[in-house]
């Protein structure tokens, strides 16, 4: 950990976030808990900055400016702690979503708290800020990772323990709260059954947004709405997913004898809203954006893609034509109303899970997994 000057960089940080109004009204006591619990306690001595072309180490012994501006310059912006293979593995989430995510949790005194994802501790030490010390329960995917975030949660008296999250925590059940810090696509059935009815379980889903399901009082099921719209890593426990897999994908599926025009292409990367009703009807389909920063691409994890440059031209390879697949998608969107985000929600059951829009029994629905 590096000594920084916390009183300016802190209040800065907590200006920006005073602005873009992202202090939840329900929760005052985030804000509190933030200026109690500084981000700066948990941040390694060696972060990691984008710098157009790999992630680079700031040493905070050496350039201790450098690294005070990634842990407090964007309340937008996560600080990456740990890279594997050249891609993040491990970050200090950014101060705005963990705020957001704990806003959605609707914790109170005393409840008992599941995380997975302890990363660096920092949102398992605001959460004991609410809940109290020795009420929470965290599971980190990394030895090292594990052991220096049980140090830093000493005095919250937060057990920390290694190991798959996907199992939970059944011998410590259960649970008022449970919350993931990792994006799944499947929520495990483990988390609700460690859950207490009515209790509310908060986990990144799709990676582009969250959800917050409360525990049916049968205990049968968990229901609840989408809560907010951010980029998640992904469980540890899934495959890793880098740009080198659309590349062997086209390598290996010849493109289709001609392009055809794809109209309005623009929203395919700047309508969060429209990805995110694509990311639910093509649960499958990874849709991202070429190193150009303009060009769409497409792939299924298997043997398909499709490009889309920024004049509409569409390409694709492989047997599943997933331009088609795409334009369905997106009338099927238009025809039921351009749902936002926080139009949608979730409904996990023992065998099933799926998203659905506007009402949760009458609304149309699609498998998640």
């Amino acid at each position: 950990m590096v000594s920084v000057v916390p009183g300016e960089a802190q209040a800065s940080l907590d200006a920006q976030m005073e602005r873009a109004g992202a202090w939840p009204e329900r929760s005052p006591w985030l804000r509190a808990a933030v200026a109690a619990v500084p981000r700066e306690g948990f941040a390694p001595t060696v972060l990691y900055r984008w710098d157009g072309r790999a992630y680079r180490p700031v040493d905070g012994t050496a350039d201790r400016r450098g690294w005070a501006d990634l842990v407090y310059g964007d309340p937008n912006a996560a600080a990456v702690t740990q890279v594997t293979a050249g891609l993040p593995s491990s970050s200090l989430s950014c101060q705005a979503v963990v705020v957001d995510m704990l806003d959605s949790a609707l914790l109170e005194p005393g409840h008992r708290v599941l995380e997975l994802g302890t990363g660096t501790g920092w949102n398992a030490a605001l959460t004991t800020e609410r809940v109290g010390p020795g009420r929470v329960v965290s599971i980190e995917w990394d030895d090292a990772i594990a052991a220096a975030a049980r140090r830093r949660l000493t005095a919250a008296q937060v057990e920390v323990r290694v190991g798959d999250g996907t199992a939970g925590a059944p011998d410590a059940a259960p649970f008022d709260r449970v919350i993931a810090t990792y994006a799944v696509d499947r929520v495990p059935w483990a988390w609700v059954a460690q859950c207490r009815p009515g209790g509310r379980i908060v986990t990144p889903w799709g990676r582009l947004g969250h959800v917050a399901l409360t525990v049916a009082a049968d205990h049968r099921s968990a229901t609840g709405w989408m809560q907010g719209l951010a980029k998640f890593m992904a469980s540890r426990a899934e495959p890793a997913h880098t740009e080198s897999d659309f590349e062997e994908i086209r390598a290996g599926a010849r493109p289709a004898a001609e392009p055809e025009l794809l109209p309005v292409v623009e929203p395919l990367r700047t309508d969060w809203h429209l990805l995110f009703a694509l990311r639910v009807a093509l649960p499958d389909v990874r849709i991202g954006t070429a190193p150009d920063g303009v060009t769409v691409r497409l792939h299924d994890n298997r043997d398909s893609w499709a490009t889309v440059t920024p004049d509409g031209t569409l390409s694709q390879g492989g047997p599943r034509r997933l331009g088609r697949e795409l334009t369905a998608a997106r009338t099927a969107w238009e025809q039921h109303g351009r749902p936002g985000v926080y139009d949608y929600g979730m409904t996990v059951t023992p065998d099933t899970q799926y998203v659905w829009a506007t009402d949760p029994e009458t609304g149309p629905r699609w498998p998640s997994s």
